[in-house]
């Protein structure tokens, strides 16, 4: 699939191919090291959720409410 391909499709079936190609590469994650920047931002967002500042939402919840804000 071209770049230009990507571009023309409808703003969901941009997200499918996101959403695949995000489980495409997480199984592998021997091959990859996460950057320093991201146990940073995970022990911010657990800092922000001790204070209440920062609420848990299931992950099928928000893949919907993202859908729905892009459709």
């Amino acid at each position: 699939m071209t770049i230009e391909a990507v571009r023309k499709l409808p703003r969901v079936e941009k997200l499918r191919l996101m959403e695949t190609l995000w489980a495409e590469l997480s199984r592998s994650d021997t091959e990859f090291k996460s950057p320093a920047w991201h146990g940073k931002e995970l022990a911010e967002t657990e800092r922000r959720l001790a204070d209440g500042k920062e609420q848990i939402v299931e992950w099928e919840t928000a893949k919907k409410k993202l859908r729905k804000q892009f459709e």
